[in-house]
Parts: C-alpha cells; structure tokens; sequence
C-alpha cells in the first residue's frame, strides 16, 4: 500500500494542474531564463528601499552562470549569479512530552554580481532565500537586522 501513494499524489497532481514538471528540477536549471523584478516590498521598522541596489528592471540568467541586468532607465550590466543550498535553523522549542523539536530547514540562497565598465559601478546583492511560488514566477528574501525585503520575479 505504501508504493501507492507517490504514484496517487503525482497522478493528482499533474491532473489537478497545480504543478508542472519544473517543480522537480533544480533551482539552477529552473532560474535560467528572462526574468522581470516586478515589486519589492520591505517589512519592518524603518528604513528605505533607496540603498538596495537592485529595485526593478529585467535580469538574464545563462546557464553558465552568466547574467545580465537591465535597469528601466536602460543601463546595461553584466556579470554572475550562483545558487547555494545551505541549512538554516528557526529554533528549537520543547513539546507537550518533553521531546526537544528543532525547525532546521534547507533553503536556497541567490547570489547576484554584476558591473557595467563604461561607468565602473559594481552592484551585488545576496538573497539569503528563494522560493519558487510557480513555473514563472519566485521571491527573493533579505534578511537585514529589522528588515525583511521580499523582491517579487516574474517571466
């Protein structure tokens, strides 16, 4: 009876056309593509959006690593990008029978440099969390002391 049940949940799934067969490819073969920064919302107390250095535009991510952003002023950039998985712990907590439960999780981190030489300006910035939400669209998490910062991608 155990054998049955993967077979039944991929069998609902692909019917119920709520998941696509991209779910079950990697993070690094699923983000290469064209991708539009589409919102960025901050929560938390305080601060401003104005010292991140990506707040729109489109970015090209190459299978080989390569990447290129465009701001929607038309500045050109050029650069890298690299996925990481790493661990990440949400605290442990005691259960009603004493049994100590830690959250760890693994998540994926993005990590996006790029440069354009004729005006010698660097931007980089290091998503500390990816997360598809679908076939064409993810979010990107910040994590910075108060703030949260979620960047919205969408195909």
């Amino acid at each position: 009876m155990k054998k049955i049940y993967p077979f039944i949940f991929i069998v609902f799934c692909f019917a119920a056309a709520g998941c696509s067969k991209d779910a079950f490819k990697r993070y690094e073969r699923r983000i290469v593509g064209t991708w539009q920064l589409v919102d960025v919302d901050k929560r938390g107390i305080g601060g401003s959006l104005s010292h991140l250095p990506f707040v729109d535009g489109q970015f090209v991510f190459e299978e080989d690593g390569g990447m290129t952003w465009t701001s929607t002023t038309g500045a050109v950039y050029n650069g890298s990008w690299d996925i990481r998985r790493r661990w990440v712990s949400d605290g442990c907590n005691t259960n009603a029978d004493g049994n100590t439960v830690c959250n760890d999780r693994q998540v994926m981190s993005l990590s996006v440099t790029a440069v354009d030489f004729g005006v010698q300006d660097v931007k980089t910035e290091y998503f500390d969390e990816m997360v598809f939400t679908g076939t064409d669209k993810f979010k990107a998490y910040v994590y910075s002391g108060w703030h949260r910062y979620v960047f919205h991608f969408r195909r």
